[in-house]
C-alpha cells in the first residue's frame, strides 16, 4: 500500500517560521531567475553599442560568428549544464548550489563590465565570461524550482512556481527593453546592472535560505556527464553554425561539420540515454519518464519553448527592420522601440502566469496548460494573418493573446512536472525540466532563423537586385549585394543597422550615384518596402511551424492525465530491504487525482 503524504516538510513549524520561509524562498528565487533570464536577451539590443565599445563591426565578414556566440553561447551552456547542477543539488544541497550560482553570476557580471580588450580579443573576453555567467545562471535555474517545491505545500505550489516561471519568461522580453535603455547610456552598464542585484541577492540567499530536503550522498555520474555534455554541445553548436551561409548556400545545413555535429551529437545522446539506464546512480533519472505527468509535461514544454523561443527575434526583426522605419523611426533607435512596442506580450505573461498557477492548484494543471498552448496557437495564427504594415492596436492585442497563452501554460505545466516526482529527485527533475525548456529555446532560434532565411532566399535576391538597379546602382554592384547571404540582412535589422547602407558601404557605390538616389536607398522606406514581400513569405513559414508545434504540445499536454502528486512522508525511515529499482512503501506514497501508481525509481 502506498502511504498518502499530507505533511510537507519544513512548511509549518511551531514558531511560524516555516510559513514565512516559503515567501522568502519565492522572493529570492524569483529575483534570481528574472536576473538570469534578462541576461539571456539583454545583449541582443545592446550589441551595436557593445561592439562599438570594443571597436569591432559585427557585420564585417567573419564577425557574424561573434554575434551568434554572444547570443547562443549563453543559452547553450545553460541547456547543457542544468541537469548536472540539479543532480549536484540533490547530492550536496539545493540551497548550497543555488547560492554558489549567485556568486558565480555576480563575479562574471563584474568581469564582463571590465572588458579591457578590443576588437576580436575583446569579443572573445565577452563570450568567455558570458559562458561563466551562464554557468552561474544554470546553478540558479537548476535548483530554484526544487527549492520552491520543497518549501510550498501542493495546494500552493502552482501559484509559487507560476510566479517564478512567469517572472523568468518575462525577463527574456524585459531584457530587450532594458538593454536598449542601458546601452544608450553606456554599454558597460548592460553588465553593471547585475552587480548590485547579484551582491544583494547573494547576501540575502546565504542569510535566509535553508536546506529543507535531506541531501543524499551519491557518486557523480562521470560517464553520463561527459556523454551528455558532448552530445548536447555538438547538436546545439551545429544548429548555431547551421544559421550561417556555407558554399554558396543561404544556410549551413550542407556543411559537413554541421552535419557531423548533428548526427554525431544525436548518436552520442542516444548512447547517453542507454548508458543512464545501466548506471547505478545516474545524473539523468530515466525512470522519471515512466511517470506520465513528468514525461508529458516535459514534452509539452519542449514544444512550447520551440514555438515561443524564436518569437522575440522574429518580432524584433519585423518591428526594427520594417514597421518602425515605415512609421518614421530612425534605424539607430528601432531596437529599443521594438522592445517597448512588445510590452503587451510581457503583460500577457505577467497577468496569466500567477492566475493560472493559482487556479491550477484548485482545478488541476491539464486544462490550463492545454488551453494555454491552444491560445498561443491562435496568437501565432493572428500574427501570420497580419499585413506587414499592420495597425498597432491589432498587433498589440495579438501578442498580448500570445503572452496570455504562454502564461497559462508555463505555471501549471511546471507545477505538474515538479509535483509528480519524489522529493529526493526534485533537483534532478528541475534540471531535466530546464534542459527541455532551454534546449527548446536554442533549437527554436536555429529552426526559426533557418526557416526565415529559406523563405527570404527564395525571393530576396531577385527583389533586391531589381530595386537597387532602379536607383542607379550599377548592375555588378547590385548583383554583388543581392548575392550576400540573407542572414546579413536579418542581423542588420535585428541590431539596428540600416541594412542597405551596411551592404552598399563597402562597395563605395553610394558616393558615385546621384545624391537623390543615395538618399532614397538609405532612407527609412526603401528597405522596408523592398523586403516586405519576401519577409512576409518567411513569416508565414515560421508562424505555420509555430502553430504546428503549439498544437502538438497541446495534444501532449491533454494526454498527461489528471493532476498527480508524488508525496513522501518526512519522518518515514528507509527500509533496510529496499533495493535498487524497488521503491520502499514510504517512498512510493502518492496522492494522485488519477488512477495508477508511479513507476519505481532507482536510487
Amino acid at each position: 500500500m502506498g502511504v498518502i503524504s499530507r505533511r510537507q516538510p519544513g512548511l509549518q513549524s511551531s514558531d511560524g517560521q516555516g510559513d514565512r520561509y516559503k515567501w522568502i524562498a519565492l522572493s529570492n528565487t524569483t529575483l534570481s531567475i528574472t536576473m538570469a533570464t534578462i541576461d539571456g536577451s539583454i545583449v541582443i539590443i545592446a550589441m551595436p553599442a557593445i561592439f562599438r565599445g570594443i571597436h569591432l563591426s559585427p557585420l564585417a565578414p567573419g564577425n557574424i560568428t561573434y554575434v551568434l556566440w554572444m547570443i547562443m553561447g549563453y543559452l547553450l551552456v545553460q541547456a547543457v549544464l542544468v541537469v548536472t547542477l540539479g543532480r549536484l543539488g540533490d547530492m550536496f544541497g539545493r540551497v548550497k548550489i543555488y547560492n554558489l550560482g549567485f556568486v558565480v553570476f555576480t563575479v562574471a557580471s563584474i568581469a564582463l563590465s571590465l572588458d579591457p580588450l578590443t576588437s576580436g580579443q575583446g569579443a572573445l573576453w565577452l563570450i568567455i565570461w558570458r559562458v561563466v555567467q551562464a554557468f552561474g545562471g544554470a546553478m540558479l535555474m537548476a535548483n530554484s524550482a526544487a527549492i520552491l517545491t520543497d518549501a510550498f505545500p501542493a495546494k500552493q505550489r502552482g501559484m509559487a512556481l507560476g510566479i517564478n516561471q512567469i517572472a523568468g519568461i518575462s525577463g527574456q522580453f524585459v531584457g530587450l527593453l532594458l538593454g536598449g535603455l542601458l546601452a544608450a547610456w553606456d554599454w558597460r552598464a548592460v553588465f553593471w546592472v547585475n552587480v548590485p542585484i547579484g551582491i544583494w541577492g547573494t547576501i540575502w540567499a546565504y542569510r535566509s535560505l535553508r536546506e529543507i530536503a535531506a541531501t543524499r550522498k551519491a557518486r557523480i555520474d562521470w560517464i553520463g556527464n561527459v556523454l551528455f555534455a558532448v552530445g548536447a554541445t555538438s547538436v546545439l553548436a551545429a544548429i548555431t553554425y547551421g544559421i550561417q551561409p556555407y558554399g554558396g548556400h543561404a544556410t549551413g545545413w550542407t556543411n559537413p561539420m554541421v552535419l557531423t555535429g548533428l548526427i554525431g551529437g544525436a548518436a552520442v545522446l542516444v548512447i547517453f540515454g542507454i548508458a543512464e539506464t545501466k548506471i547505478a546512480e545516474p545524473m539523468f533519472q530515466m525512470g522519471l519518464f515512466k511517470i506520465r505527468a513528468f514525461a508529458a509535461g516535459n514534452a509539452a514544454s519542449l514544444m512550447s519553448s520551440m514555438a515561443r523561443g524564436g518569437l522575440q527575434f522574429m518580432l524584433v526583426i519585423w518591428l526594427a527592420g520594417i514597421w518602425l522605419p515605415l512609421h518614421g523611426y530612425d534605424y539607430t533607435v528601432t531596437p529599443l522601440w521594438a522592445g517597448i512596442y512588445m510590452l503587451p506580450l510581457t503583460a500577457g505573461f505577467l497577468i496569466a502566469g500567477p492566475v493560472s498557477g493559482y487556479l491550477s492548484d484548485r482545478f488541476g494543471s491539464r486544462p490550463f496548460a492545454t488551453a494555454g498552448l491552444l491560445v498561443a496557437a491562435c496568437g501565432f495564427t493572428g500574427l501570420m494573418l497580419l499585413p506587414i504594415d499592420f495597425p498597432y492596436p491589432a498587433f498589440a492585442a495579438i501578442i498580448f493573446c500570445n503572452g496570455l497563452g504562454s502564461g497559462l501554460f508555463a505555471s501549471p505545466n511546471t507545477s505538474s512536472i515538479m509535483s509528480s516526482v519524489p522529493a529526493r529527485h526534485r533537483g534532478a527533475a528541475s534540471g531535466m525540466r530546464s534542459v527541455f525548456q532551454n534546449s527548446g529555446m536554442s533549437l527554436s532560434i536555429g529552426f526559426f532563423f533557418s526557416l526565415m532565411i529559406a523563405g527570404l532566399a527564395a525571393t530576396l535576391s531577385r527583389t533586391l537586385s531589381a530595386g537597387l538597379r532602379a536607383q542607379a546602382v550599377p548592375a555588378a554592384a547590385a548583383r554583388h549585394v543581392a548575392s550576400l547571404p540573407p542572414v546579413s540582412t536579418l542581423f542588420s535589422a535585428l541590431l539596428g543597422y540600416n541594412p542597405i547602407k551596411s551592404m552598399l558601404a563597402p562597395t563605395g557605390v553610394l558616393a558615385r550615384i546621384p545624391a537623390r538616389n543615395a538618399a532614397t536607398l538609405t532612407g527609412k522606406r526603401f528597405f522596408p518596402d523592398l523586403i516586405s514581400g519576401p519577409f512576409h513569405h518567411g513569416l508565414v513559414i515560421v508562424f505555420s511551424a509555430a502553430i504546428a508545434l503549439s498544437l502538438i504540445g497541446a495534444l501532449i499536454s491533454f494526454l498527461r492525465g489528471k493532476q498527480f502528486y508524488y508525496g513522501e512522508p518526512a519522518a518515514a525511515p528507509p527500509l533496510p530491504h529496499a533495493v535498487q529499482g524497488e521503491a520502499s512503501p514510504a517512498e512510493d506514497g502518492a496522492r494522485p487525482a488519477s488512477a495508477g501508481r508511479p513507476a519505481p525509481i532507482a536510487d
